[in-house]
This record gives structure tokens, C-alpha cells and sequence, in this order.
């Protein structure tokens, strides 16, 4: 099994290289860096032009991988990594058959370089592939740096009591063994600006809020009772005004990891990114692995 990362250099490709690596590392796996040159056209061109885009591609390509190499050499671990260009129509396209073609198991990128630093921002490439990759995909903070050395601290799993959710928790607890880090199961509530007119007040949307909460609390504690987590995993449940607010409310570690799954689209198991599960990516302040349904 191997690690893909999709390398963009200046756009991103910092991060996913040191989220890359470090998930190699953890999980004794290779790495594939893969540079995608996305093709403007899609009908069969003259010669000359497809000699000039297939030169474009390999000049493309070999810049990536020479910078992807110098700032792999400062490393302190050794992952055995290979590196690769691809083409095709899309960068989304073009990743998905490369994770193919490698038999990958985590495909990494980083996010958009607009956006606030420390915070995911998903730009048009994360948002198909959060509703493609048929593999668990993994996305770096903007602005993320970090050592494959240091392992994983922790891995917290968003839980929001359903059925897919609950199976989330189950893919965690095996993703945490893998990587050798302890599990944490987090639900996450949000109290609306808007959910009651203002006669009614916040103490309706306190009460409201506090109900969630303690729904919740019995669901984290049903999955000890099923055997999904044992009884001491630490379960916690975050609360706030926004996404942001509530994400923020718990602690988080450096070197930590947020594992969200998606839903389910069909026989075919892929992720799947609903609205709830998309903002609070946005709203995570360390990097994100999302796990197909």
C-alpha cells in the first residue's frame, strides 16, 4: 500500500508533503508524490501540439519533483518515495487514476493558498475530490508544518449518532491502531444565531442545546456499551456559536489528526461530503482525514 500525495508546489504542497510523510511513516507504508498538469483540451490535437504539451508536462513535472526532493532531503525519517506526473482533463481525475495505479491507501493534499493560515481551505480539487476518492483523504491546514518523527499524538473521530456515523468510529478505532495514537470520539454542536426570533430569547436555544448535549453524551457512552470503543476512551463534546466556536471548544494537540466520515452515494464505497461534515472541516484546526462510508 502506498501514501499519494498530490504535490502542487506553492499552492499547498508544503503541507501535504509533511501530512504525506508523516502519515507514511506512521502507517510503515511508501510514498508516491504526484504532480498533476491538467490538460485544456479534450479532442484529438496536430502532432506538434501534443509533442509540445507532452514536453510542457515533463518540464512541469520535473521542476515539482526536484523541489519535492530538496525539502524531502531535511527530513529526519527515511520513507521509501517515488514520484510521478500525471495528466488528465482534471487534477481530480488525474489523482484518482494515479491512486489506482499504486494501489494507494490515503491520498493527501493541502489546501487552497487563499484563505486563513492554520485553517483547512478546500479549493475547487478538494471539494471533487471530497465527493470522489474512492480511498480515505487527507488535507493539511494551510500554512501546515510538521515532523514524521514526532508520530501522531492523537486521533479524534467526529461522531454525530447515526448508523455511518457509528461505523466512522469503528474505521478510527482501526485507523488509531494503525497508526500507533490514541482515539478520541468529539460531537460537535452548534447553537444558531437565528434558531428561535428574539421574544423567545437565548434560554430557548440554551435548553435546546443542552438537550443535544445530553443526547449525545448517551450515544458516546451507547458506544461503549456496543464495543465499538472500549471504556476508556476519553469521549468529549464541543458546543459554541459557529462551527469555529464549537471545534475550538475542546482541546486539541499539536500533531493531532481529525478523522470525519462521509455518507454513503451507492454501491460503491467513496467518500461522500455532506454540508455538517464539510464545515466542520473548514473549522478544524489541525489536518483532516476523511473516511469513505
Amino acid at each position: 500500500m502506498t501514501v499519494v500525495v498530490g504535490y502542487i508546489p506553492h499552492r499547498g504542497g508544503r503541507g501535504a508533503l509533511d501530512l504525506g510523510l508523516k502519515l507514511a511513516h506512521a502507517r510503515g507504508e511508501a510514498m508516491a508524490v504526484v504532480t498533476v498538469v491538467p490538460r485544456q483540451w479534450t479532442t484529438p490535437s496536430l502532432a506538434k501540439i501534443d509533442a509540445e504539451y507532452a514536453e510542457y508536462a515533463r518540464q512541469v513535472g520535473e521542476a515539482a519533483e526536484q523541489q519535492a526532493r530538496e525539502y524531502l532531503t531535511d527530513t529526519s525519517v527515511t520513507v521509501e518515495t517515488s514520484y510521478r506526473t500525471a495528466t488528465g482533463r482534471s487534477v481530480s481525475s488525474a489523482l484518482v487514476d494515479a491512486v489506482r495505479e499504486v494501489d494507494g491507501s490515503t491520498l493527501v493534499i493541502g489546501s487552497s493558498a487563499d484563505g486563513p493560515e492554520g485553517r483547512i481551505v478546500t479549493g475547487s480539487t478538494a471539494e471533487k475530490l471530497l465527493h470522489s476518492a474512492p480511498i480515505p483523504l487527507a488535507i493539511s491546514p494551510r500554512g501546515y508544518r510538521s515532523t514524521a518523527a514526532d508520530g501522531f499524538t492523537r486521533l479524534t473521530c467526529a461522531f454525530s449518532d447515526s448508523p455511518s456515523s457509528v461505523r466512522t468510529v469503528a474505521h478510527a478505532v482501526e485507523l488509531a491502531k494503525v497508526l500507533g495514537t490514541p482515539l478520541r470520539v468529539a460531537s460537535f454542536g452548534v447553537r444558531h444565531a437565528t434558531m428561535y426570533p428574539p421574544e423567545v430569547g437565548v434560554t430557548a436555544e440554551d435548553s435546546v442545546l443542552d438537550s443535544w448535549a445530553t443526547q449525545a453524551a448517551e450515544a458516546q457512552r451507547k458506544l461503549v456499551a456496543d464495543g465499538i470503543i472500549d471504556g476508556s476512551t476519553p469521549c468529549v463534546i464541543g458546543t459554541g456559536t459557529g462551527w469555529v466556536e464549537s471545534v475550538s471548544s475542546i482541546d486539541w494537540q499539536r500533531d493531532e489528526l481529525l478523522a470525519v466520515g462521509s455518507s454513503a452515494t451507492g454501491p460503491i464505497a467513496r467518500v461522500f461530503l455532506g454540508s455538517r461534515a464539510g464545515k466542520l472541516i473548514r473549522a478544524s484546526p489541525v489536518p483532516v482525514v476523511v473516511l469513505p462510508a
